[in-house]
């Protein structure tokens, strides 16, 4: 009898799936093409597999095995994540642990919005999975963390204000054993940021703003006697990316303000039109293209000066 349960016990060992990913992993997605473990198949994101069953010739061959509904009607832009047979895709309203197989859900797990969050939930970076958790953001500034075997929520922390400008759709990372997620919203005139983070309890570790400070590095290659380094500088939404040997993380970003268009070839800039919305400004540049009329609308939080539109119409004048 004790032969039997001893075998039985080593069975169901043996059939467990393992269900965390070392930093060796994470460094060596791409050679493994059963699994995907960061966005772009690698950190150094070239988006790219070595594998060559599909080609020009055969693609047309391909047909649907499976479908699985997402329960989300506003779009899918995030890539998934694939470890271990199971693939982890998110979006606005969900996260969800798929068999790949098959497409049977095994969990899912709810995206709880602040209420008063009006910004379209979506997310364009993929979840990261790392050491048997997966690690997403929300639009509404939280950085989670969700147990890939249960989906049960582990832990969850706020890291910016929707009614500051800022919102969040980009996938974190994870560098070195520290989770790194950034935030959004420079359109907003917010001043962009990295946060690190302990991916084992969701405790702070560090903020560096993507935009120098006066005195600090790269601050002498912004215009002197300027506060243009207080906004914008967004970190991009896709991810970042990492190199291993020299222990860097690599962050693009975009979204600079005041919002210039004047050097975009082809476009007619009209002055804008300033209102009031709760306290806020809203400034709407009209912008006439090649092909057709296009206004964009930004609404500023109360902090900004009139004095700072005004320059605005100046510049859009000139």
């Amino acid at each position: 009898m004790k032969k039997i349960w001893l075998c039985a016990t080593l069975l169901a060992f043996w059939a467990a799936p393992v269900l965390t990913q070392t930093l060796q992993e994470l460094l060596n997605d791409g050679k493994n093409t059963e699994n995907v473990l960061t966005q772009s198949m690698g950190y150094d994101r070239k988006s790219y597999s070595p594998l060559k069953q599909i080609n020009k010739s055969n693609v047309k061959k391909l047909v649907p095995i499976w479908n699985a509904s997402m329960m989300n009607d506003q779009g899918e832009l995030a890539q998934p994540t694939v470890y271990n047979g199971v693939m982890y895709a998110i979006n606005g309203k969900w996260t969800f642990a798929i068999d790949i197989e098959t497409g049977r859900q095994i969990w899912r797990t709810p995206t709880e919005i602040e209420s008063g969050i009006t910004r379209a939930a979506f997310n364009r970076g993929a979840a990261t999975i790392y050491n048997g958790k997966v690690f997403r953001v929300t639009i509404d500034n939280h950085v989670l963390a969700i147990d890939m075997k249960t989906g049960k929520q582990l832990w969850n922390q706020k890291f910016a204000d929707s009614k500051d400008g800022f919102y969040a759709t980009g996938g974190p990372i994870v560098a070195n054993g520290v989770l790194i997620s950034g935030v959004a919203g420079g359109e907003s005139t917010t001043r962009g940021f990295l946060d690190g983070w302990d991916p084992e309890t969701g405790r702070k570790l560090w903020r560096t703003y993507t935009i120098p400070a006066p005195g600090e590095p790269g601050s002498e290659t912004w215009p002197k006697n300027s506060d243009a380094w207080k906004y914008g500088g967004g970190p991009t939404w896709r991810s970042g990316s990492y190199d291993p040997e020299l222990d860097l993380v690599y962050w693009g970003t975009g979204n600079a303000e005041p919002y210039d268009p004047r050097p975009r070839e082809g476009l007619t800039v009209c002055s804008p039109i300033v209102c009031s919305r709760s306290g806020q400004k809203q400034v709407r540049s009209f912008v006439t293209t090649n092909t057709r009329p296009t206004m964009f609308t930004t609404w500023m939080p109360p902090t900004n000066s009139c004095s700072r539109i005004l320059e605005w119409e100046a510049s859009f004048e000139k």
